[in-house]
């Protein structure tokens, strides 16, 4: 190493003892660099180009997302069928919508083949109560059902939660269309005013339906 005598980093390499190495190194190790004013280039760009991705995101989100509504967006549809800004699809078919609002709301419970599950959960394929009057089984899905109920002669004792507060009538229409079609069932379909007749007529009701309730209507 270069220096002086009096250099505390001068030695000779050859004849330098363990002792001497150690000095050196520790006085090597004290040493830092000088530190810099302002701040690195680079992470105040990385900072920028974050902040004006997550801002294009937001944008873009909350114009094309349509609040990730399924009356609203529907991958299986061409983009040409869409209306620009408007609120829903133009002629999507009641039973496309209808399935993905049972898939997202219903088939928990209800299962994607309409079987229910034995015991808890009734079938939807070949009930009564799916092909019954309209009245009945949009009354079940705007305020709910409890209590203990005959489905294809098997007994359960349920309590199905109501979807009338977080589906539009034009939803609701469309799954219980779906339901009405699907699985072997064949009733007519249901109209979004038919629902919201029904949801005008009930707006009273307290809680879910008694079964016994319902088979009073006709």
């Amino acid at each position: 190493m270069n220096g002086g005598p009096s250099d505390p980093l001068s030695l000779d390499q050859a004849g330098a003892s363990d002792e001497q190495l150690q000095r050196v190194h520790a006085i090597l190790l004290r040493e830092k660099p000088e530190p810099t004013e302002g701040y690195s280039p680079l992470p105040l760009l990385l900072l920028g180009l974050m902040s004006a991705f997550i801002l294009f995101s937001a944008i873009y989100l909350g114009r094309y997302s349509g609040g990730f509504d399924p009356m609203v967006y529907d991958e299986r549809i061409p983009p040409g069928m869409l209306v620009d800004n408007a609120a829903a699809p133009v002629a999507q078919d009641p039973k496309v919508l209808g399935q993905r609002i049972f898939t997202a709301n219903c088939a928990a419970c209800h299962q994607v083949t309409g079987l229910g599950l034995p015991g808890a959960f009734p079938p939807l394929a070949g009930s009564e109560w799916v092909a019954g009057p309209d009245e009945r089984i949009i009354r079940i899905v705007l305020s709910g059902l409890s209590g203990p109920v005959t489905v294809k002669g098997s007994p359960f004792n349920l309590a199905m939660p109501s979807l009338g507060p977080s589906l539009k009538d034009e939803q609701l229409a469309a799954v219980l269309t779906y339901i009405r079609s699907e699985w072997g069932n064949n009733a007519p379909a249901v109209s979004p005013d038919k629902v919201k007749e029904i949801r005008a007529a009930v707006a009273g009701h307290p809680g879910p339906w008694a079964p016994e309730e319902l088979l009073k209507i006709p």
